[in-house]
């Protein structure tokens, strides 16, 4: 099991990390194309985009993952095939319908969800019309990337990760040759890139096919009224809010970034895509593999098992999340500038991008460690504990955002979120803790001082030598790529180095996943 759960979680990480290039990639292209503090295009798509991405998070790898996921994996382990056949189609059948509606709701109602959801764009017209028509066109994105997500989830219950993990880069080509290809021929650049939202969604859906043809698990949508699927939707409903607080903060803080100086926006957006590159590469990689894992342990009515896998997943966030997280908040100018500083991206978005993403990057161990706490409730089909959770932390957010957006603007509502996260993480691991459902193992304290001065140590080289903004900014691209492929790779080696020089072997995680082993 154990050298299933670390070969899973490379396959998923590297399959993210595949599409985080691709993303930063797609990112670099945004940034020549429509920048982020001239005109209002950035702007307009970044918040065309991100409802029905926030939508998608909610109906698809959100709350409806972490409720179907345990539940499939239940009837895996105690029913027939023909069962667990009949309860796919029957969900698919049902979630279609729903999503259908949704859809078409979103689409109809698109600017009175702009009103609500960004209300700083009614005083500008041209920024709210053209905000309106791409978000027509990128809204059924969330029928299909929601599908894509519950044939994600079954493709996970048997293992194969690969496929549902590699499934965003189609995503971000899509975009890639969208603003390449289609947007030079059009009026308005930007409408291309809403365009490739809406191809991406079939293309993602198409792509699974094969693979459930393969494990002979292709859902039949039939709408007939099932005992599981009703155990679904009753679990989603407290985990719509419970897993997807982070998204929700950032939607509130698009809203109040709305009413900030043009470019607040793709400020928010830009740190926001950085931070989530280590988040998603590992953090929710670990989360995806670890919750069919623990949903079989619940299953099988075996406590001690399902308490050491979750705290071996969380070491593992401990000793990447904390380095990762140290690592943006020392680089952050120079990989501002490296990504994004060409075209319609100029200096002053690479200093106001660099001030939200130290915030997000110190604040990335705490949403990683949501992202693993959070499964160890799920797998247990407890939906309404995060839930509960998530809102004192949703609340916090909002009070914070509302204190902090005026005297920090843009940097005070990623400041918001971040601490919103740690109250959030802390929450779960002491309910975890009071039910009994987590022992932590031995040898944590020793683990804590190591992480810490190990990244203390890659800190201090890459502060002292990194040099000040104006000498990148003065580079050509080669030189920034090469300078920053250079420290990064310096610093996971000081990282790792300093790790072994204080005792750490691996042999010493080896026991720990060793104890998951029957």
């Amino acid at each position: 099991m154990a050298q299933k759960l670390l070969k899973s979680t490379a396959v998923t990480g590297g399959m993210t990390l595949l599409s985080r290039v691709a993303g930063l990639v797609r990112d670099i292209l945004f940034a020549r194309l429509i920048g982020a503090g001239v005109g209002v295009s950035a702007d307009a798509f970044y918040v065309a985009f991100r409802i029905p991405n926030f939508f998608r998070r909610i109906f698809g790898e959100g709350a409806f993952s972490q409720a179907f996921v345990p539940v499939f994996t239940e009837y895996r382990s105690k029913r027939s095939e023909d069962e667990v056949s009949a309860f796919a189609g029957h969900m698919a059948g049902a979630f279609a319908a729903i999503l259908f509606g949704v859809t078409l709701v979103g689409v109809i109602a698109a600017p009175l969800l702009l009103m609500a959801l960004a209300p700083g764009f009614i005083d500008e017209p041209e920024k709210f019309d053209l905000t309106v028509a791409m978000l027509r066109i990128t809204f059924p994105y969330l029928l299909f990337i929601s599908l894509v997500a519950m044939a994600a989830g079954i493709l996970n219950t048997y293992g194969r990760f690969g496929a549902a993990a590699f499934t965003p880069v189609l995503l971000n080509l899509s975009l890639i040759g969208c603003a390449i290809w289609l947007a030079p021929h059009m009026a308005q650049p930007v409408m291309a890139l809403a365009w490739g939202v809406f191809i991406a969604g079939i293309a993602q859906l198409l792509f699974q096919v094969p693979f459930l043809l393969r494990i002979r698990m292709l859902p039949r949508p039939r709408l007939k009224r099932d005992a599981g699927v009703s155990r679904v939707f009753k679990l989603m409903l407290p985990a719509i809010f419970g897993s997807s607080v982070s998204q929700i903060n950032m939607l509130v803080n698009t809203v109040l970034a709305s009413f900030l100086i043009t470019g607040s926006v793709s400020w928010l957006y830009y740190s926001d895509r950085l931070m989530e590159f280590p988040l998603g590469v590992f953090g929710i990689a670990l989360a995806t593999v670890i919750l069919p894992s623990l949903s079989r342990e619940h299953a099988a009515e075996s406590p001690e098992t399902f308490s050491r896998m979750l705290d071996w997943a969380l070491r593992w966030v401990f000793l990447i999340g904390v380095p990762a997280s140290v690592g943006l908040m020392v680089m952050a100018e120079p990989m501002i500038t490296t990504l994004f500083r060409y075209g319609a991206f100029v200096e002053q978005d690479v200093v106001k991008t660099a001030q939200a993403l130290v915030v997000f990057a110190a604040g990335l161990l705490g949403f990683i460690l949501v992202k693993v706490l959070a499964p160890g409730f799920y797998a247990r089909h407890d939906t309404a504990t995060p839930a509960k959770i998530a809102a004192v932390a949703f609340g916090a957010n909002i009070i914070l955002s509302l204190m902090l957006v005026w005297p920090l603007k843009h940097v005070g509502l990623a400041l918001a979120i971040s601490i919103a996260a740690y109250l959030n993480a802390g929450m779960l691991f002491l309910r975890l803790r009071q039910i009994n459902a987590y022992e932590p193992g031995t040898g944590w304290w020793w683990l804590y001082l190591r992480v810490a001065i190990a990244s203390g140590v890659m800190a201090f080289m890459l502060y002292s030598n990194k040099g000040d903004l104006s000498l990148w900014l003065a580079g050509d691209v080669y030189e920034r790529v090469f300078r920053l492929a250079f420290w990064i790779i310096a610093g996971f080696v000081v990282y790792v180095l300093i790790m072994v020089a204080l005792g750490t072997r691996p042999a010493e995680l080896k026991l720990d996943i060793k104890a998951l082993e029957k």
